[in-house]
């Protein structure tokens, strides 16, 4: 019988499992839930990709985004596996029905929890076997979670629906509330937890103070024509990375491009796959980018805007190392930069008078459908509508086919009201860590896994600017030769075809 060493080199090229990695998938085998927390970049795809070669039937991945899905794709395909599918918006009508018609033949099957929606979808999967139930970025699930994602509360549900298979569930940043919303919204049992630091020693820590935005700007074009490459940026809005992308190009950089989600989903594939294929150097960004996004050699990671909580803020500086040499991640700040994210937050939150325009809706009897299609013709944000969404949901709004009468949508309005605001006061408080950090004089590091409820077991030789961090160990090495980049269509057409 074959070992699983003999199945990581065979399958996967590697000689060795990272830390953690074994041990989750020996409990996987064992027929076990499993929580597992692993840094960004600690190998927690290959902790359901090893298992499927031994484990009879289908193993189905819930993955929050395209792009993520559509990397773990191409590599399994590159490693010779045929076996793989991702329904999702990449996935044409006439192909997504010829493949659920022969489900069964597939070891993974990728998809998102929305388009898990689908009753014909969700019909064909209850006739698979499916071996292993993996939640991929699990933090999702819980309202508590930097991401969250409504859709997910639904996994739980659909997880018994298809048998309760047993259940992974993978997350690099979940502090103790929001592990509890795993375990609970998912039914782990019996559970097996494995929670490794969040730490990443190799990653570097530097927050530094400019005067004025001007002198921001000024250290930014320093920081990315001294420091080794390739890196990203990191802005709060999608005019702030266009804008500086250019301002980059201006100064001499040329291997730069911009993404965010305003973008083509064509423009930013080409993005992501130029970045992959080193054709790019730099990528100036807001948060849309980086989940999904394995690239082994990324030097840097640089905040031009404070993130708005310290789950996000570990999430994106992760994105560096993963190789697991020696990387850098800055933070550029301003007096007010807090505020402009403070209002980017409040932002997202619909306002007292949408949710009462909303209520006053529901008076006529609107079913779930009806309400999103009028949330888009009133443009409601993505955020805006996902939260509205479920919080109507969780008050039971869609459970009547009955109209409403205003005493009930006046009652329903207090409490959705209740519930943003009480999202609200959690922003801001998870904003005042993040500023707190910000200010904080001792190490850097400890406070970061302390958020996660951790202690710092050993400290780096390189590890913050309160410990004395020095960047000469950073700085750029070698000049790259600049190379022509072709327009998103004629790329695209070189890259796939």
């Amino acid at each position: 019988m074959v070992t699983l060493t003999q199945l990581l080199r065979e399958k996967f090229g590697y000689s060795s499992f990272r830390k953690g990695q074994r041990e989750i998938i020996e409990d996987i085998l064992r027929g076990y839930d499993v929580l597992a927390m692993l840094p960004t970049g600690g190998g927690k795809s290959l902790c359901y990709q090893l298992p499927a070669y031994l484990l009879t039937g289908s193993v189905l991945i819930i993955s929050p985004l395209v792009s993520l899905m559509e990397d773990q794709v191409q590599q399994l395909r590159q490693r010779g596996e045929k076996q793989v599918i991702a329904f999702n918006s990449f996935l044409e009508a006439k192909e997504k029905w010829r493949a659920l018609e022969r489900l069964h033949q597939f070891r993974f099957i990728y998809v998102s929890p929305e388009m898990l929606q689908s009753e014909r979808l969700l019909a064909a999967l209850t006739h698979t076997p499916i071996s292993l139930f993996v939640v991929d970025e699990a933090h999702c699930i819980s309202q508590w979670g930097y991401d969250f994602r409504p859709d997910f509360l639904k996994l739980g549900e659909i997880r018994r629906q298809l048998g309760s298979p047993p259940c992974l569930a993978l997350t690099a940043t979940a502090p103790p509330e929001v592990m509890n919303d795993i375990i609970h919204i998912l039914q782990l049992s019996p559970l097996r937890r494995h929670i490794h630091s969040v730490d990443r020693p190799n990653i570097a820590i530097k927050v530094e103070k400019a005067n004025s935005l001007s002198e921001k700007v000024s250290r930014l074009l320093d920081y990315v024509k001294l420091l080794q490459g390739p890196g990203i940026i990191y802005f709060s809005s999608r005019q702030w990375a266009e804008t500086m992308a250019h301002k980059l190009r201006q100064g001499g950089i040329e291997r730069v491009a911009y993404y965010h989600g305003g973008m083509d989903a064509e423009q930013r594939m080409l993005v992501q796959q130029q970045f992959l294929r080193d054709q790019l150097d730099i990528v100036c960004c807001t948060n849309a980018f980086g989940m999904g996004v394995n690239k082994e050699n990324i030097r840097f990671v640089i905040h031009f805007h404070m993130p708005g909580q310290m789950e996000a803020y570990l999430q994106e500086i992760g994105r560096a190392g993963r190789d697991g040499k020696k990387s850098v991640a800055i933070l550029l700040y301003t007096n007010g930069d807090e505020g402009m994210v403070q209002s980017l937050m409040e932002a997202e939150l619909p306002d007292d008078a949408q949710v009462k325009q909303l209520c006053e809706r529901l008076l006529n009897g609107v079913d779930r459908d009806d309400v999103e299609q009028w949330m888009d013709a009133c443009s409601f944000t993505d955020v805006q509508k996902r939260i509205l969404m479920y919080f109507l949901e969780k008050e039971g709004a869609f459970s009547s086919a009955r109209l409403l009468n205003k005493q009930e949508a006046a009652s329903l309005y207090e409490k959705v009201t209740k519930h943003i605001e009480l999202r609200r006061q959690w922003k801001r408080k998870k904003l005042q860590e993040m500023e707190t950090w910000l200010f904080r004089r001792s190490c850097r590091r400890e406070a970061i896994v302390q958020t996660f409820g951790q202690t710092l077991t050993e400290k780096p030789d390189r590890c913050c600017d309160c410990c004395g961090l020095k960047l000469d160990a950073y700085l750029r090495t070698e000049e790259k030769r600049p190379i022509r980049i072709l327009g998103w269509r004629d790329e695209l057409q070189r890259l796939f075809f």
